[in-house]
């Protein structure tokens, strides 16, 4: 039986959902009101607005409806791994539209860049209030280990998109580096996806140290990866500069994130799973 909880609305997690829903449907109507554009970054902003809203939107009514209780997965690391996704893609959102679409006279322009970085304070906050303490053992995707790895599922996104086969198709060095994302992007995803469909049992060993080790191989894959793809690309002036700089950025970035992610994990397995 569905029964109707409205205190889910009245919660301030619910409260920011519902703020969010509003903030992104204003983003993408004044954005949609001036035209189409033939263009990727601005079918990426359009994009970010409408999953953000619709993902929004179908968590208030699930949560409102109760039928989320009845859903055969993690609702908790659900949510929590929406709340990160969506903060990243209103980030970049943020920064990709302004810079490229909106001038001093653009009115509208500019009303969906306010509404925009509003919309990803709301997201940034709802992550903030649902993450989970390390250790936890349910919520795994709302503790920091797992939010990280939301993140750098998002950023070897970017990576790909910015890919070109041309780019990098005679340049073993280039191709080691694509395998590089790929691999830790595939490991990623899987957390993610076993994670919520609470399948972490079908791991062949303790998910802990799994998640140790392949974290410390992914280090040491991104750090030549670091080195490599600037290499080669600024060496061989390879295509578009903006892309491979992009690319060059993102891979730091994961690094970074591989490399915090790492000493997470250290803590989780050697720290807080002997108190």
């Amino acid at each position: 039986m569905v029964t109707v909880d409205f205190k889910t609305l009245t919660a301030p997690v619910g409260i920011l959902r519902i703020l969010a829903v509003v903030l992104t449907c204003i983003s993408f109507s004044l954005v949609a009101s001036l035209g189409h554009i033939s263009l990727s970054f601005w079918a990426w902003c359009m994009f970010s607005w409408c999953f953000c809203f619709c993902i929004t939107f179908l968590v208030l009514l699930l949560e409102l409806t109760t039928l989320n209780t009845k859903l055969p997965i993690s609702w908790d690391d659900f949510t929590a791994a929406f709340a990160m996704l969506a903060t990243l893609m209103m980030f970049t959102a943020a920064v990709i539209y302004p810079y490229f679409y909106v001038c001093s006279s653009c009115g509208r322009g500019i009303g969906a860049s306010v509404t925009t970085c509003l919309a990803f304070i709301l997201y940034a906050v709802e992550v903030g209030l649902t993450r989970a303490k390390p250790g936890e053992i349910s919520g795994f995707l709302s503790t920091i280990p797992g939010l990280l790895k939301v993140l750098e599922a998002f950023v070897a996104c970017i990576i790909f998109i910015c890919l070109d086969f041309t780019f990098y198709s005679n340049f073993p060095g280039l191709q080691w580096c694509v395998a590089v994302y790929s691999i830790c992007f595939i490991f990623a995803l899987l957390v993610i996806i076993f994670t919520i469909g609470r399948l972490l049992s079908l791991f062949p060993a303790p998910f802990d140290k799994v998640l140790t080790v392949c974290n410390v191989l992914a280090v040491l894959m991104y750090f030549t990866a670091v080195v490599i793809w600037p290499f080669y690309s600024f060496r061989n002036n390879l295509g578009n500069r903006d892309f491979y700089i992009v690319i060059t950025v993102m891979t730091c970035l994961n690094l970074i994130a591989y490399i915090v992610d790492t000493v997470y994990s250290f803590k989780l397995v050697f720290f807080v799973s002997r108190t």
